[in-house]
């Protein structure tokens, strides 16, 4: 489990696609301490959870390697990872760490595209659109993760949504990077997902 709170911002310096393409190795440098970070260990990687399967130091800087597997590859923006591409990584929660966003289980549930970005005086508002399958789990004042970060709904009409950046999120995450036609890994608020199952079986 996760917060939704980024603790350091990676980079992709492996590719390595395997099992004709259905699998791609990726090692990516960051600024963990490298002696706590366990084989087997879970590190969101843009708001996907994956799985440490090896790590090690070179020229001063931790490593890490992990495999996005097939489904992580047709669900995600997994698929357009690429050397240099930028990742907002968090570690797995502890139990008495403080919860600074919400539950965040790093099970993305698919896309959203970046709409349009308005850059105003104290922050910045983003409109982005998804799936409607997913857009009804999306309520204004809800939760959502957008690229592993926690995120406030400011506003939400049919599939479309908008959210409210303050600056210190712009700096300390690749948010600041996006632009219009951006595509992003949402998560939706675990309980909205539930509530809507328990509506269903109703």
């Amino acid at each position: 489990m996760f917060t939704g709170i980024v603790t350091d911002i990676g980079e992709v310096v492996g590719f390595t696609p395997t099992a004709q393409g259905q699998l791609h190795r990726l090692r990516i440098v960051c600024r963990y301490d490298q002696t706590t970070i366990a084989d087997g260990a879970s590190i969101a990687c843009n708001g996907v959870c994956l799985t440490v399967v090896a790590s090690g130091v070179e020229d001063s800087r931790t490593w890490f390697d992990v495999d996005a597997a097939a489904e992580t590859l047709a669900l995600t923006t997994a698929k357009h990872w690429r050397l240099g591409t930028k990742l907002n990584l968090e570690r797995a929660l502890k139990i008495g760490d403080e919860l600074g966003g919400h539950i965040v289980a790093g099970h993305a549930d698919g896309i959203a595209t970046l709409v349009s970005r308005e850059d105003l005086p104290d922050m910045a508002r983003f409109e982005l659109s998804t799936t409607r399958e997913l857009a009804r789990f999306i309520a204004t004042k809800g939760s959502i993760t957008l690229d592993g970060v926690s995120l406030t709904v400011n506003t939400v009409a049919d599939v479309t949504f908008s959210v409210l950046i303050i600056p210190h999120t712009l700096t300390v995450t690749t948010i600041g990077g996006w632009k219009a036609g951006t595509e992003v890994n949402i998560e939706v608020d675990l309980m909205a997902r539930y509530a809507a199952r328990l509506t269903e079986m109703k």
